[in-house]
């Protein structure tokens, strides 16, 4: 029986059409963040996966998005806490405008 590697990089891909550029995993639309964030909520890759619902994802590209999270971490902490920022600002505009 023959196997075919496969190259662990083509799991995360960039588009400027896709995202805002951010990290995806290929093919499916799902950011690295989304990943990333269901990580720091203290789920695991199979969680995440299930979490996900994707039908065409799987448990190695979930595995892909923390490794690239964890060898570029800097900056997704960033992108993380610019979202974060960006949330903070839509709710408390919500909440004024609702208000009057």
């Amino acid at each position: 029986m023959t196997t075919i590697a496969i190259e662990i990089g083509t799991f995360i891909t960039h588009s400027d059409e896709i995202k805002s550029c951010k990290p995806i995993i290929t093919g499916t639309g799902v950011t690295v963040n989304r990943i990333v964030s269901w990580y720091k909520l203290g789920l695991t890759p199979e969680e995440i996966l299930n979490r996900i619902g994707h039908p065409r994802l799987n448990l190695a590209e979930i595995y892909a998005a923390l490794s690239y999270y964890h060898a570029n971490q800097k900056q997704i902490e960033t992108e993380l806490s610019a979202e974060l920022g960006e949330a903070d600002q839509f709710e408390q505009e919500w909440l004024q405008f609702n208000q009057k």
